[in-house]
């Protein structure tokens, strides 16, 4: 079945980085598009970024956008999310989706599967 187990989260100081990983196993990871979404507290749940089978194109949330870049690894069948430049509003649990099909979508019922998340939070 189909599995996405994020990491990398933490606690870390407002200006710093993080580097989310998100494992996926039970599914033909090439064929699909991936993508980071985050949910803070009484907040719904908010498009970060996706990323097209190939690694082609990239779409980003406007949260993000020229600070996160994401990415994958289709041999190790791994997505991330690198942020930069944090701030505390970023603070959020982190999931992890596979896409339905090959389209980098920002919307939420374009993906079929979530990991568990992976909590970030950010001190000012």
């Amino acid at each position: 079945q189909v599995q996405l187990v994020e990491s990398g989260g933490g606690l870390v100081q407002a200006g710093g980085s993080l580097r989310l990983s998100c494992a996926a196993s039970g599914f033909a990871f090439t064929n699909y598009a991936m993508g980071w979404y985050r949910q803070a507290p009484g907040k719904e749940r908010e498009f970060v970024a996706a990323i097209t089978a190939r690694g082609r194109t990239t779409h980003y949330g406007d949260s993000g956008r020229g600070r996160f870049t994401i990415s994958r690894d289709n041999v190790n069948t791994t997505v991330y999310l690198q942020m930069n430049i944090l701030k505390p509003e970023d603070t959020a649990v982190y999931f992890c989706a596979q896409a339905s099909r090959d389209f980098a979508s920002s919307r939420t019922d374009d993906f079929d599967y979530w990991g568990q998340g992976t909590q970030v939070t950010v001190s000012s």
